[in-house]
């Protein structure tokens, strides 16, 4: 079977990699795909949200079946899209439709969804510019850290969290009234702070059965100690230490569980993954997030622990027998640091040659943020590379891994040396 893989990062090379494992794959296309996806599959150079150019693709390569990266085609309704089209409809979609993939594209929906079935999260209020005052009255009864977020899509940068009462109302309204986020942020849900730990747990489902996938933490912050401006990711560790059996059986119950049920009960038809961020408070998850994808690059330490072929588990959500699916993971440990180019997340370069990643055998490399000029890798991106590595413990993975970038090379390159260092 032919398979094309939309996006262009860390997440969708994993992807590749994974189903390059299968021998149902016979070819493998990604759009647009990066340096590392090239070695493995055909590259084809279009935008993921033109749908009329995905179309194009599937029909000329002979797609049988199409697995989605990143969130943006997914809110814009990718899979309707292929449902509506008499030469496409019978091609499965692994991702959501529209109208679950509001989990994700809007966090107002995704609210009222948890609290209509009664999914642990933090309470909240939504606001436009037609009710601001009664924002800034909501806010007068929270605490101190103050929690806004954009109700739709802004690249990863729509949430804010402040201190300052008077720099949260400020920010309220420069968010609904000034359209700080664009259209994103005409409607703003405000919250109250959870404090915990974060965590990640993936879920792959046909709308019917699930299979959990290993818990993950990422690190968001560039700096250090979780310091300065907050990122895509900066790296990630898989399983989590503190999720413990009786954490992950408190999630399955509260969180998973009613969220697969209360997308049947809605008439949603969830086929694809489902990214559930959390805040463990207390040894009880509440909920921060839904992503509709797998996040990045969580996907580069989880993917690596699935043992079982990862187009059969795809082929079961596809024809809603996922519940039929052998599914096993790797016990061990994997580590991701993420290399980045030097002033990302603010103005970077690009077009800098890469050396030495051939040199690198105990580790896997993931390539994001990369493409090819005159034979040569160099970085297209913020985040360039991903480097994940096995260990039977987290300082045995990460030292395997921190070996790994000894040997990677490109001016101004930037990571951080600390990812882990928490759960130590």
């Amino acid at each position: 079977m032919n398979i094309l893989i939309l996006g262009s990062g860390g997440r969708e090379h994993a992807f590749a990699l994974k189903l390059a494992e299968s021998n149902k794959v016979n070819q493998l296309f990604v759009a647009p795909g990066n340096a590392g996806t090239t070695q493995i599959a055909t590259n084809i150079n279009i935008n993921p949200t033109d749908f009329k150019a995905v179309k194009e693709t599937v029909l000329k390569n002979n797609i049988k079946m199409v697995v989605v990266g990143p969130e943006a085609p997914l809110v814009d309704g990718v899979h309707d899209f292929f449902l509506a089209d008499a030469e496409l409809k019978n091609i499965p979609v692994i991702g959501p439709k529209k109208d679950g993939a509001l989990l994700e594209g809007s966090k107002d929906f995704s609210k009222i969804f948890m609290e209509k079935h009664n999914i642990p999260t933090a309470k909240y209020q939504s606001f436009t510019k037609d009710n601001l005052a009664d924002g800034f009255a909501f806010l007068e009864t929270l605490n101190a850290p103050y929690v806004l977020k954009a109700d739709g899509l802004a690249a990863g940068k729509g949430v804010l969290i402040l201190d300052s009462l008077e720099e949260a109302k400020k920010e309220l309204e420069e968010m609904v009234s000034n359209q700080k986020f664009g259209e994103a942020s005409s409607t703003v849900v405000i919250e109250e702070f959870l404090d915990g730990i974060e965590l990640s747990v993936f879920v792959l489902t046909d709308g019917k059965s699930y299979k959990i996938l290993p818990s993950a933490k990422d690190y968001k912050r560039i700096g250090e100690g979780d310091k300065g401006l907050n990122t895509g990711g900066m790296g990630a560790i898989s399983p989590v230490p503190f999720a413990t059996e009786d954490f992950l059986q408190k999630v399955e119950d509260r969180v998973v569980i009613p969220t697969v049920n209360g997308l049947q009960k809605d008439g949603i038809d969830y086929r694809g993954f489902i990214f559930i961020g959390l805040m463990n408070v207390d040894g009880n998850p509440q909920v921060i997030e839904y992503n509709v994808r797998m996040g990045d690059p969580e996907t580069e330490a989880v993917l690596p622990r699935i043992e079982s072929d990862l187009f059969d588990l795809f082929e079961g959500v596809a024809n809603q027998t996922l519940h039929e699916k052998s599914f096993s993971i790797n016990p061990k440990i994997a580590t991701t640091v993420m290399l980045v180019s030097g002033g990302y997340p603010e103005a970077y370069e690009k077009g800098k040659e890469m050396t030495g990643i051939d040199s690198v055998t105990n580790s896997i490399v993931f390539h994001a943020g990369t493409t090819t000029s005159d034979n040569k890798v160099v970085t297209s991106g913020g985040r360039v590379m991903a480097i994940t590595s096995f260990g039977e413990t987290i300082e045995e993975a990460l030292k395997t891994t921190y070996t790994s970038i000894d040997k990677i090379h490109f001016d101004k390159m930037n990571y951080r040396k600390d990812i882990g260092f928490d759960l130590i």
